[in-house]
């Protein structure tokens, strides 16, 4: 994929795309976000592909709303992903594999363009985000049973600190903080808008 077709978003995005670009040939590291202390050996490891849309009005992110009837993160915002099975033979290959079945994206389309650091969440998940470039057409096919809708807000929004929101709720009797990012009466939290907030220290931090 050509650095002319990521700069053909408008400028602000564009600008956005080059310093990704920039900070992962690099190899700048972020620091990583921890919902809460966990024991590493007890964690459940996971991949999320963070999918960056190359739209002509703007590059936009691809973010699903799971069906209420899952057990783990029911009815939540969340990016296209899942457990690493045994068969995956990297977080890359999970991430590539749960994007395809869960909307249906193809590897011809998804160019990857590094990992964020792990993401560890107060239900016990390891996650690793992989960060990619899709180019469209979509052409989206939904899994049913674990997608209830997808939507594509900009990378603009999410990735400008005023619209990142530190909230609060009751987790298991103790009070726990969040990251929160509405968007359209949409609720983005949790570990989905605090994989964003890193991938926002990521692209800003000092070196």
């Amino acid at each position: 994929m050509s650095e002319s077709l990521v700069l053909s978003a408008t400028d602000s995005s564009g600008t956005l795309l080059s310093l990704l670009r920039h900070r992962f040939r690099a190899g700048i590291v972020a620091s990583p976000i921890r919902e809460a202390a966990c024991h590493t050996d007890s964690l459940v490891h996971a991949a999320v592909l963070v999918p960056i849309i190359l739209r002509k009005t703007g590059a936009t992110l691809l973010l699903t709303q799971r069906t209420a009837h899952l057990r783990d993160h029911a009815g939540q915002i969340s990016f296209p992903g899942g457990r690493c099975e045994a068969s995956d033979a990297s977080p890359e290959a999970t991430a590539l594999r749960e994007a395809a079945e869960e909307v249906g994206l193809t590897a011809e389309q998804i160019e990857i363009l590094g990992r964020l650091p792990e993401y560890h969440t107060v239900t016990g998940f390891l996650i690793t985000p992989i960060v990619a470039l899709v180019t469209p057409p979509l052409n989206l096919k939904l899994d049913d049973f674990e997608v209830a809708d997808v939507f594509e807000p900009p990378l603009e929004f999410l990735l400008d600190q005023k619209n990142h929101q530190r909230q609060q709720r009751e987790f298991q009797g103790e009070m726990r903080e969040y990251w929160a990012m509405p968007w359209q009466g949409r609720y983005i939290w949790g570990a989905t808008a605090g994989m964003l907030v890193s991938l926002h220290h990521f692209l800003f931090a000092e070196t």
